[in-house]
Protein backbone atom coordinates (compact mmCIF):
# COMPACT_ATOMS: atom_id res chain seq x y z
CA UNK A 1 0.00 0.00 0.00
CA UNK A 2 1.22 3.47 -0.88
CA UNK A 3 0.48 6.70 0.90
CA UNK A 4 -1.83 8.71 -1.44
CA UNK A 5 0.05 11.87 -0.52
CA UNK A 6 3.36 10.29 -1.56
CA UNK A 7 1.93 9.26 -4.91
CA UNK A 8 1.01 12.86 -5.69
CA UNK A 9 4.41 14.30 -4.81
CA UNK A 10 6.50 15.79 -7.58
CA UNK A 11 9.98 14.25 -7.40
CA UNK A 12 11.44 16.54 -10.09
CA UNK A 13 13.27 18.78 -7.65
CA UNK A 14 15.13 20.85 -10.22
CA UNK A 15 14.77 21.69 -13.87
CA UNK A 16 17.28 23.36 -16.15
CA UNK A 17 16.86 25.43 -19.25
CA UNK A 18 17.55 23.81 -22.58
CA UNK A 19 21.16 24.42 -23.49
CA UNK A 20 21.87 26.25 -26.71
CA UNK A 21 23.44 24.15 -29.46
CA UNK A 22 27.17 24.44 -28.98
CA UNK A 23 28.60 23.06 -32.21
CA UNK A 24 29.00 25.80 -34.76
CA UNK A 25 27.71 25.02 -38.26
CA UNK A 26 30.55 24.52 -40.67
CA UNK A 27 29.32 25.19 -44.20
CA UNK A 28 29.31 22.02 -46.35
CA UNK A 29 29.74 18.93 -44.21
CA UNK A 30 28.89 20.73 -40.97
CA UNK A 31 29.85 18.88 -37.84
CA UNK A 32 32.32 16.50 -39.51
CA UNK A 33 35.53 18.41 -38.99
CA UNK A 34 35.89 17.71 -35.29
CA UNK A 35 33.53 15.03 -34.02
CA UNK A 36 35.70 12.17 -35.17
CA UNK A 37 35.31 10.00 -32.06
CA UNK A 38 32.25 9.20 -30.02
CA UNK A 39 34.13 9.07 -26.75
CA UNK A 40 33.33 11.88 -24.32
CA UNK A 41 36.29 13.98 -23.32
CA UNK A 42 35.03 14.28 -19.77
CA UNK A 43 35.57 10.54 -19.29
CA UNK A 44 39.31 10.97 -19.83
CA UNK A 45 40.06 14.23 -18.09
CA UNK A 46 43.69 15.17 -17.62
CA UNK A 47 44.92 12.19 -19.64
CA UNK A 48 47.61 13.65 -21.89
CA UNK A 49 47.59 10.82 -24.37
CA UNK A 50 48.97 7.40 -24.99
CA UNK A 51 52.51 8.20 -23.89
CA UNK A 52 51.58 9.14 -20.33
CA UNK A 53 52.71 12.23 -18.43
CA UNK A 54 51.14 13.94 -15.44
CA UNK A 55 49.34 17.19 -14.82
CA UNK A 56 47.37 19.46 -17.11
CA UNK A 57 50.46 21.48 -18.02
CA UNK A 58 52.22 18.34 -19.19
CA UNK A 59 49.16 17.37 -21.23
CA UNK A 60 49.09 20.76 -22.95
CA UNK A 61 52.80 20.55 -23.77
CA UNK A 62 52.36 17.08 -25.25
CA UNK A 63 49.40 18.25 -27.35
CA UNK A 64 51.33 21.26 -28.68
CA UNK A 65 54.35 19.12 -29.46
CA UNK A 66 52.26 16.56 -31.31
CA UNK A 67 50.47 19.16 -33.42
CA UNK A 68 53.78 20.90 -34.09
CA UNK A 69 55.05 17.73 -35.71
CA UNK A 70 51.77 16.68 -37.34
CA UNK A 71 50.58 19.89 -39.01
CA UNK A 72 51.88 20.56 -42.55
CA UNK A 73 54.68 23.15 -42.51
CA UNK A 74 53.12 25.23 -45.30
CA UNK A 75 49.73 25.78 -43.69
CA UNK A 76 50.55 28.70 -41.41
CA UNK A 77 53.08 31.53 -41.36
CA UNK A 78 53.93 30.99 -37.69
CA UNK A 79 53.51 28.44 -34.92
CA UNK A 80 49.74 28.07 -34.40
CA UNK A 81 48.12 29.08 -31.13
CA UNK A 82 46.98 25.85 -29.46
CA UNK A 83 44.79 26.00 -26.36
CA UNK A 84 43.95 22.90 -24.36
CA UNK A 85 41.43 22.21 -21.61
CA UNK A 86 39.83 19.01 -20.30
CA UNK A 87 37.40 18.66 -23.20
CA UNK A 88 38.78 20.48 -26.23
CA UNK A 89 41.87 21.34 -28.27
CA UNK A 90 41.65 24.61 -30.20
CA UNK A 91 44.09 25.20 -33.05
CA UNK A 92 44.26 28.71 -34.54
CA UNK A 93 46.85 29.39 -37.23
CA UNK A 94 47.87 32.53 -39.12
CA UNK A 95 47.53 32.64 -42.92
CA UNK A 96 49.65 34.81 -45.18
CA UNK A 97 47.84 38.10 -45.79
CA UNK A 98 46.91 38.90 -49.41
CA UNK A 99 48.99 41.56 -51.17
CA UNK A 100 46.47 44.41 -51.00
CA UNK A 101 48.64 47.31 -49.85
CA UNK A 102 47.03 49.80 -52.23
CA UNK A 103 43.51 48.47 -51.85
CA UNK A 104 40.60 49.95 -49.93
CA UNK A 105 39.67 48.59 -46.49
CA UNK A 106 36.65 46.82 -47.99
CA UNK A 107 38.81 45.17 -50.64
CA UNK A 108 41.38 44.05 -48.05
CA UNK A 109 38.65 42.57 -45.87
CA UNK A 110 37.14 40.73 -48.85
CA UNK A 111 40.56 39.40 -49.88
CA UNK A 112 41.22 38.09 -46.36
CA UNK A 113 37.78 36.47 -46.27
CA UNK A 114 38.44 34.80 -49.62
CA UNK A 115 41.80 33.44 -48.47
CA UNK A 116 40.25 32.04 -45.32
CA UNK A 117 37.52 30.40 -47.39
CA UNK A 118 40.05 28.85 -49.78
CA UNK A 119 42.15 27.46 -46.93
CA UNK A 120 39.07 26.04 -45.24
CA UNK A 121 37.90 24.16 -48.33
CA UNK A 122 41.33 22.99 -49.53
CA UNK A 123 42.36 21.58 -46.14
CA UNK A 124 39.03 20.17 -44.99
CA UNK A 125 39.84 16.51 -45.61
CA UNK A 126 43.33 16.79 -44.15
CA UNK A 127 42.05 18.57 -41.04
CA UNK A 128 39.43 15.88 -40.50
CA UNK A 129 42.14 13.23 -40.65
CA UNK A 130 44.37 15.09 -38.16
CA UNK A 131 41.42 15.73 -35.84
CA UNK A 132 40.52 12.03 -35.79
CA UNK A 133 44.07 11.07 -34.87
CA UNK A 134 44.26 13.73 -32.15
CA UNK A 135 40.85 12.84 -30.68
CA UNK A 136 41.83 9.17 -30.50
CA UNK A 137 45.17 9.98 -28.86
CA UNK A 138 44.21 12.76 -26.45
CA UNK A 139 40.49 12.00 -25.86
CA UNK A 140 39.57 15.60 -26.60
CA UNK A 141 37.61 17.21 -29.43
CA UNK A 142 39.52 19.36 -31.91
CA UNK A 143 38.38 22.80 -33.08
CA UNK A 144 39.98 24.77 -35.92
CA UNK A 145 40.33 28.47 -36.67
CA UNK A 146 42.54 30.87 -38.62
CA UNK A 147 43.56 34.50 -38.71
CA UNK A 148 44.32 36.41 -41.89
CA UNK A 149 45.27 40.11 -41.83
CA UNK A 150 42.75 41.61 -39.37
CA UNK A 151 40.19 38.81 -39.70
CA UNK A 152 39.79 35.84 -37.36
CA UNK A 153 37.38 32.99 -38.05
CA UNK A 154 36.64 29.84 -36.07
CA UNK A 155 35.54 26.99 -38.32
CA UNK A 156 34.22 24.86 -35.48
CA UNK A 157 33.67 25.31 -31.79
CA UNK A 158 32.40 23.25 -28.91
CA UNK A 159 30.06 24.25 -26.10
CA UNK A 160 30.26 22.25 -22.87
CA UNK A 161 27.59 22.48 -20.16
CA UNK A 162 28.92 23.43 -16.72
CA UNK A 163 26.82 22.77 -13.63
CA UNK A 164 26.88 25.41 -10.91
CA UNK A 165 24.92 26.59 -7.89
CA UNK A 166 24.21 30.27 -7.38
CA UNK A 167 22.74 32.13 -4.43
CA UNK A 168 19.93 34.62 -4.89
CA UNK A 169 22.11 37.76 -5.31
CA UNK A 170 24.08 35.98 -8.03
CA UNK A 171 20.90 34.72 -9.71
CA UNK A 172 19.52 38.26 -9.66
CA UNK A 173 22.55 39.43 -11.63
CA UNK A 174 21.79 36.88 -14.32
CA UNK A 175 18.08 37.72 -14.31
CA UNK A 176 18.89 41.42 -14.72
CA UNK A 177 20.94 40.63 -17.82
CA UNK A 178 18.07 38.56 -19.20
CA UNK A 179 15.44 41.22 -18.42
CA UNK A 180 17.60 43.89 -20.06
CA UNK A 181 17.93 41.86 -23.24
CA UNK A 182 21.69 41.41 -22.85
CA UNK A 183 21.25 37.64 -22.66
CA UNK A 184 18.55 35.24 -23.77
CA UNK A 185 18.66 32.97 -20.72
CA UNK A 186 20.45 32.47 -17.44
CA UNK A 187 22.96 30.14 -19.09
CA UNK A 188 23.60 32.73 -21.81
CA UNK A 189 24.00 35.43 -19.14
CA UNK A 190 26.50 33.30 -17.23
CA UNK A 191 28.53 32.76 -20.40
CA UNK A 192 28.42 36.54 -21.02
CA UNK A 193 29.79 37.17 -17.53
CA UNK A 194 32.63 34.71 -18.09
CA UNK A 195 33.55 36.36 -21.41
CA UNK A 196 33.47 39.81 -19.82
CA UNK A 197 35.73 38.66 -16.99
CA UNK A 198 38.16 37.13 -19.46
CA UNK A 199 38.32 40.30 -21.55
CA UNK A 200 38.86 42.62 -18.60
CA UNK A 201 41.13 40.44 -16.50
CA UNK A 202 43.28 38.88 -19.21
CA UNK A 203 46.61 39.95 -17.68
CA UNK A 204 45.61 38.69 -14.24
CA UNK A 205 44.36 35.38 -15.65
CA UNK A 206 47.62 34.95 -17.58
CA UNK A 207 49.64 35.40 -14.38
CA UNK A 208 47.35 32.97 -12.60
CA UNK A 209 47.81 30.32 -15.30
CA UNK A 210 51.58 30.81 -15.18
CA UNK A 211 51.57 30.38 -11.41
CA UNK A 212 49.49 27.20 -11.74
CA UNK A 213 51.97 25.78 -14.23
CA UNK A 214 54.80 26.41 -11.75
CA UNK A 215 52.81 24.69 -8.99
CA UNK A 216 52.23 21.64 -11.18
CA UNK A 217 55.91 21.49 -12.13
CA UNK A 218 56.98 21.57 -8.48
CA UNK A 219 54.37 18.99 -7.54
CA UNK A 220 55.52 16.65 -10.34
CA UNK A 221 59.08 16.86 -8.97
CA UNK A 222 57.97 15.72 -5.50
CA UNK A 223 59.24 12.54 -3.81
CA UNK A 224 56.17 10.56 -4.76
CA UNK A 225 56.84 11.11 -8.48
CA UNK A 226 60.56 10.41 -8.44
Amino acid sequence: MFDPFTEKCNHNYMSTEQADPGQAADAPGAGHETNASAEAGSDHRDQPGESGGSGRAGAAEEVRGWFGGRLPADWFTAVPDIQVDREEITVVGALAAPDTAAASPAERAAAAEGRIRRFREETRGHRIEIAREAEHKFRRKVSWGVTCADATEMFTTMSVPVMTRLRQPERRVLDTLVDAGVARSRSDALAWCVRLTGENADAWLSRLRTALRHVEEVRDQGPGNA
